[in-house]
């Protein structure tokens, strides 16, 4: 990766106790796009092993914060002096399909109000993770809630997702999956950046959330092709990860739905969630 000159495009990618999924990264992004591109690994653990072997290896640059800042307030961090017009912030556990981001960034100089950009995200099955939402109505989110597992294709689960499909072109969406996101930086900055309040999970829905009620887009680019394989974290700590994740939710309906008159809102939807979180930890004994 050239290091000559200001990179056009910053890759941030945020890393726990990586295993060799973040060489795979790594290796991808070299034929993701045929500008320079700028590598930094923002590492929120504690032993930097893999990480600093994978930057030695790939002329990246390691940020290490002394503490875990979470996903959002480490790709803050690693965006912090970025002098580059893009940034991305992806997991370390994707595979980047040839040209990826080169599609993005040329579907950003088409769509000059788009703020975030996100491509087709594959399971590694093929099949494509409905990675473009739209935001969530407090009928949508309730329904997705309850019974997305136990009834996958309801409803309220098929409206908040909009299931995409490769055929098709571009389009906006309510936000976007934080898993892989090209930003241009003057709206990640207009913004103040993602919330680091939420540790882990919702930090990209409230970004998407956000860059609309600013004026900026998010737009869905299906011919960029990103490969998540996923559950790398999870796997190892799927109990921590579930509480996490209904701790981010509440937090995200609670900022939502915050007038007075609405604490019921607040009130039957937290225990809902407490609810589901419960049964959740018990299924993953």
């Amino acid at each position: 990766m050239s290091t000559v000159g200001p990179a056009p495009v910053r890759v941030i990618c945020v890393v726990f106790h990586p295993g060799a999924e973040l060489e795979d990264f790594a290796t991808s992004l070299k034929g993701a796009s045929t500008s320079p591109i700028e590598l930094v690994l923002v590492d929120n653990g504690t032993d930097d092993t893999v990480t600093r072997a994978v930057a030695e290896a790939h002329g990246a640059r390691v940020l290490r914060p002394g503490i875990n800042l979470g996903y959002g307030g480490g790709a803050n961090a690693g965006a912090d002096d970025a002098d580059t017009p893009w940034i991305v912030v992806a997991n370390s556990d994707l595979v980047w399909g040839p040209g990826a981001l080169d599609e993005m960034i040329e579907a950003a100089d088409r769509h000059p109000r788009a703020g975030a950009l996100g491509p087709a995200l594959l399971n590694p099955d093929g099949t494509v993770y409905p990675s473009a939402r739209e935001l969530p109505s407090l009928t949508q989110g309730a329904g997705h809630a309850l019974f997305t597992r136990v009834w996958p294709g309801n409803p309220w689960t098929r409206a908040y997702q909009q299931r995409q499909q490769l055929a098709g072109g571009e389009r906006t969406a309510g936000w976007l999956s934080g898993a892989c996101l090209l930003l241009r930086r003057e709206a990640f900055e207009q913004v103040g950046g993602f919330d680091s309040s939420y540790f882990m999970f919702f930090e990209d829905l409230d970004l998407g959330e956000r860059l609309g009620k600013a004026g900026w887009e998010n737009v869905y680019v299906p011919s960029a092709r990103v490969t998540h394989v996923g559950g790398t974290s999870w796997r190892e700590r799927p109990a921590r990860m579930i509480s996490a994740h209904h701790a981010s939710a509440a937090q995200y309906l609670c900022r939502r739905y915050h007038r007075w008159y609405q604490w019921p809102v607040r009130a039957v939807g937290r225990l809902g969630l407490k609810a589901r979180e419960r049964v959740e930890l018990r299924a993953a004994r």
